[in-house]
């Protein structure tokens, strides 16, 4: 057999158990929701769901996001359906607010389940 060939085959069969630990892991639990994982979406869908609704002004506020970062996240959201979006004026000043939907409240209460599991699982092993 040839050198490169041992060492692939090698590589394989080291990679194999760490393979069926992940295949293990994966299968004790679901994968995270990864739109509400990421840190200014997840902080997005926590202060509508203490909030009834907030403006885009207060939202950014809350968040601590620039106007362009707020509007791309956001729009990541009310693409999945996790938020509504409603424009509207006020005067002659448009006026955005946002509002969480019941599948947003859904994924959210899934994804916090999902992270007490395993810091539950941490913390007694």
């Amino acid at each position: 057999m040839a050198k490169s060939a041992l060492k692939t085959s090698t590589r394989r069969q080291a990679a194999a158990p760490r393979e069926l630990r992940s295949a293990r892991a994966s299968a004790a639990a679901p994968p995270l929701d990864r739109l509400i994982h990421e840190r200014m979406r997840l902080g997005i869908v926590s202060a509508l769901a203490a909030n009834e609704s907030l403006t885009f002004s207060d939202l950014k506020g809350l968040v601590e996001s620039t106007d362009g970062n707020l509007s791309v996240h956001a729009r990541k959201l009310e693409d999945a359906g996790y938020i509504s979006c409603t424009k509207s004026f006020d005067g002659r000043v448009p006026k955005t607010e946002y509002k969480l939907t019941t599948a947003g409240r859904r994924a959210l209460e899934s994804y916090l389940n999902h992270m007490e599991t395993l810091i539950h699982k941490m913390r007694n092993t």
